[in-house]
């Protein structure tokens, strides 16, 4: 079923756009699985991915930690931490 994601801030920035549908393989259980994926498919994605660990993530609008099953998802948001001052 295809999943629409979508990117902010710098992660959008590195890979160059906004937001993209994706039918996601049946390996990709996992918003770390699909992180890892997605730095495969082309060096704006690994750059944009290079430090995933600090990456946020909202499954359907609820945030969750990379652990996070994909099953049912609609939307995928990544997003960097918010700073502020």
């Amino acid at each position: 079923m295809p999943v629409k994601i979508l990117y902010f801030a710098w992660v959008r920035e590195k890979i160059g756009k906004a937001e993209e549908i994706l039918d996601l393989p049946a390996n990709v259980t996992t918003v770390a699985e699909l992180m890892v994926w997605l730095k495969g498919r082309g060096p704006e994605y690994a750059e944009a991915f290079a430090q995933g660990d600090v990456i946020r993530v909202a499954l359907d609008r609820n945030h969750v930690k990379s652990t996070a099953p994909l099953s049912g998802a609609r939307e995928i948001a990544f997003f960097p931490p918010v700073t502020g001052g």
